[in-house]
């Protein structure tokens, strides 16, 4: 089988599930966008491996491939740092909600709101 119709495949199972995913509502729409570009991106590199080398011969990376690589890396460090402050903000929500829930408690324990 030839490399570029398994990665076609591949493509198209990835963006396959991404939409499953999205219409199950198992993932928000917001990361979907993101996984859909990357899909599109790398269906599109499938497609026409020309561009690839072209992109990588304009960037002055020597082995065409390794531009994928870079551009993986890329993308998951910006995903992981995007996921990251995501966790953060929630974090903070959460010790807030933990706090007035104590609050609420305290002041039911008591007998009502003072």
């Amino acid at each position: 089988m030839n490399v570029y119709l398994l990665a076609i495949s591949f493509c198209l199972v990835f963006i396959f599930i991404s939409v499953e995913l999205i219409r199950r509502q198992k993932l928000q729409e917001q990361y979907a966008i993101l996984w859909l570009l990357l899909g599109f991106i790398m269906a599109l590199f499938s497609l026409f491996p020309s561009l690839l080398d072209q992109l990588s011969t304009k960037l002055h990376i020597h082995y065409a491939p390794s531009l994928l690589f870079l551009v993986g890396l890329l993308f998951s460090l910006a995903f992981i740092m995007h996921l990251t402050l995501v966790i953060s903000k929630l974090h903070r929500k959460l010790t807030r909600l933990v706090q007035e829930v104590a609050l609420l408690q305290e002041q039911l324990r008591r007998g009502g709101p003072q």
